[in-house]
């Protein structure tokens, strides 16, 4: 209760820590329109007092020492000017575009993945240069060059994946689009295979605590998928993809101005992938990849912009149709599925979405945030005889005030409202296993929430602190209280510290997220009720960024902890022919530290390199257990080159993983036996690309080496055996993979 207490406190109060200061807001003026300009500069005129402007466009400067009481305020494109201060203890700068100089300049962006400066979580950013560098096809495709994300295989017969950070399940942290909630329950298995990378912006990492404004999830952390902006993207962006196993994706993006005074912008993208060959290279008798069919349509409209006064929104509206086929190199879905006489895996799923984010500014420090979300997943599953059919409906509500009550301090407050109905029915066709867990299950979630979060600036922004705090209630379990607390210190320039801690906790959806218990021959054995998950989460890190000559760099390193008060993780240690499902309320923890360099050299070179060190474990019976699928120690590198007319580029990453524990399989057959921890292996991907005009051809390799995980599927020989099973898939499995690509834009 005191830790609620004082968290509340801190939402509200302030304490006046610095001297007597001047403090302001800068606007440009663009025609007739004015608008506030973010990172602008305003200095003591002769004096090396510098404060650079927040994302409100407001900026602080002492006045300790000062005794020329004029400041001088500049942004790029916009004309320098000089302001008589006085005896004003707050001045409204407004800027005029420099015409002259806008035309003569040509801003071109040589940055790719980055740490934010900006951001008070140390949160990485993942933009439209840095995917690039592969091919991108999909979401878990886009962390080849970065070490904080590993994407993990769920289900090696339909390629299902799952993005993990700092070791623990991809359930735990919250993926976002736009900054909605979209991926969750039955659109998590599958959800982020579905945003290909020609639609990202960019993507935003961040370990750890984050927000407390999307919600009471984002356990280990989370990522944030940013579109591409419809008034800020390209006219026409076209891309084709075809990989050595037959696979081929294609992508087009249209965006325009309409309207009469041309105030919306609009966006749609296309997309769809059609299958592979049959492929098998390892000789096990099932395709290395699933025969995979997608149609996918987004449509983004734009209107306004929230910065400025009066109405602004985005509307987004989606829609998905995916087919995978996986299983034996016999298997004909339309022959054989739901029979015992050759395996296979087909699902076939329909998910329409749409969302809205609407904002109301009624002046320059107050506004008016409303967001609307939801979802319809229709899934018709086949699992060799286990029939898995689900729908899910999912809706989301957020509505809040921002309201800047002082200078640089803003306050976020408002209700929430999460919606969900999940029903899935589950059958066998062939009962010879005597698995009991066939019927109909029913996930609902109704949980209102109230929220508040505020974000303090000192000592010229080189101190900011945000506190925040949730009330949500469950609709079964009660109230849940979630606070949270991020802080950044600038040093300087060159040093920043960042530390965060707070709470989270998260429904379990069994069968959505957990695909491995109905794609073995496992038997699940319920023991108990489960209750929704929850843990504590402290983490803190340094950034040190550097300029020498025409070298620029960035060292970093960071350490993150996680409690865990209640989990879930299937138990298949006990028994290899059984999953047991229960709460562990006993010591669970995840302590993540890596350490990072990145390099640029004359802005052509790039080199990165990263380590990770995982320690995630449970305590049982006084043993502690080391959780499996986490190498303890991972290695990063990744080299880029272009040259200096950026007509060609050619770049290489590299990935080292440490040995896993894996399920216990010591009572199975000798022959349906497999190691206890998995052999330490690594993976290296190329890409070459050349540029002409708007034109790009890409060409690369990945897992060059050709590393295969021998004998991934234990009873490949008998899958309508009672020890079919796909628990201890570790590393590659289909081998080398080519590819060919080619993006043609209309800037």
């Amino acid at each position: 209760m005191r830790i609620a207490i004082a968290t509340m406190l801190l939402l509200f109060l302030s304490l006046p820590i610095h001297a007597q200061t001047l403090k302001g807001k800068i606007f440009g003026i663009e025609g007739n329109v004015k608008e506030i300009l973010p990172g602008s500069v305003a200095r003591w005129i002769g004096t090396e007092k510098v404060a650079t402007a927040n994302e409100n466009g407001v900026f602080e400067l002492s006045l300790e020492g000062i005794t020329d009481l004029r400041i001088v305020a500049s942004d790029l494109g916009f004309i320098t000017d000089t302001i008589i201060v006085g005896d004003k203890t707050y001045v409204s700068v407004v800027l005029r575009q420099n015409a002259q100089e806008l035309k003569g300049v040509t801003v071109t962006d040589r940055t790719a993945a980055y740490i934010s400066s900006l951001s008070v979580a140390k949160t990485e950013v993942i933009n439209q240069k840095e995917l690039s560098k592969a091919a991108c096809c999909d979401l878990a495709g886009c962390f080849g060059t970065q070490a904080s994300v590993q994407p993990q295989t769920t289900n090696v017969v339909t390629n299902a994946q799952e993005l993990r950070i700092l070791g623990l399940s991809g359930v735990y942290n919250q993926v976002l689009f736009d900054g909605l909630p979209m991926i969750q329950g039955l659109s998590y298995t599958y959800g982020i295979s579905t945003f290909p990378g020609t639609v990202v912006d960019n993507i935003y990492v961040s370990k750890g605590t984050t927000s407390v404004l999307q919600g009471y999830e984002s356990i280990s952390g989370q990522i944030n998928l940013e579109s591409r902006q419809p008034d800020k993207t390209d006219r026409l962006h076209l891309n084709g993809y075809i990989n050595s196993f037959g696979e081929k994706h294609i992508n087009v993006n249209v965006s325009t101005a309409i309207g009469k005074k041309k105030k919306w912008h609009t966006m749609l993208a296309l997309h769809t992938v059609q299958p592979a060959g049959k492929v098998d290279g390892n000789k096990d008798g099932f395709l290395d990849l699933p025969l995979l069919t997608r149609y996918m349509a987004y449509s983004k409209w734009k209107y306004g912009n929230d910065k400025k006064k009066g109405f602004s929104t985005q509307i987004g509206l989606r829609i998905v149709n995916e087919q995978r086929i996986g299983g034996q190199t016999g298997y004909d879905a339309a022959e054989y599925e739901g029979s015992n006489k050759v395996y296979g895996q087909t699902i076939r799923y329909t998910q329409p979405e749409a969302y809205i984010k609407s904002t109301y500014r009624l002046s320059d420090d107050h506004a008016l945030v409303l967001a609307l979300s939801g979802f319809y997943h229709d899934q018709q599953s086949w699992f060799g005889t286990t029939r898995y059919e689900a729908t899910q409906k999912t809706g989301y509500f957020n509505f809040q005030h921002e309201w800047l009550w002082r200078v640089k301090h803003q306050l976020k407050y408002g209700i929430s409202y999460r919606y969900q109905e999940l029903n899935e029915n589950i059958r066998f066709t062939d009962t010879t296993l005597k698995r009991g867990y066939a019927g109909n299950y029913q996930t609902d979630l109704r949980v209102p929430g109230f929220f508040a979060e505020n974000t303090f600036h000192w000592k010229d922004d080189k101190l900011v602190l945000i506190t925040g705090a949730r009330i949500d209630h469950h609709q079964k379990w009660g109230w849940y209280f979630t606070p949270r607390a991020m802080a950044k210190y600038a040093v300087n320039s060159k040093n920043t510290f960042r530390a965060s801690a707070g709470t989270g906790w998260r429904q379990v959806n069994l069968f959505s997220e957990q695909v491995n218990l109905l794609v073995s021959s496992r038997d699940i054995v319920f023991t108990e009720t489960l209750k929704p998950e929850a843990a504590f989460n402290w983490g803190v890190s340094h950034t040190y960024r550097f300029d020498i000559g025409k070298t620029s760099g960035t060292l970093s390193g960071d350490f993150y902890s996680t409690h865990f008060s209640n989990q879930f993780f299937p138990d298949y240690d006990s028994d290899p022919t059984k999953a047991i499902i229960k709460n562990f309320e006993g010591t669970s923890r995840s302590n993540g530290l890596q350490l990072e360099a990145s390099f640029i050299f004359f802005k052509q070179f790039e080199f990165r390199t990263a380590y990770n060190y995982l320690d995630v474990y449970r305590q049982e019976n006084g043993t502690k257990v080391n959780l499996p699928f986490n190498p303890k120690n991972r290695v990063m590198a990744a080299l880029s080159y272009r040259t200096k007319n950026n007509r060609w580029q050619g770049d290489i990453n590299a990935h080292w993983f440490d040995q896993m524990r894996l399920p216990d399989t010591r009572s199975n057959p000798i022959e349906y036996r497999r190691p206890l921890y998995s052999t330490p292996y690594a993976t290296l991907n190329i890409q070459a690309t050349f540029r002409w005009k708007t034109l790009e051809i890409y060409a690369g390799c990945e897992n060059l080496t050709n590393y295969r995980q021998s004998n991934p599927i234990i009873g490949s020989d008998n899958p309508f055996g009672k020890y079919f099973d796909l628990s201890s898939v570790w590393g590659p499995t289909r081998g080398r993979e080519l590819y060919l690509g080619v993006r043609y834009s209309i800037k």
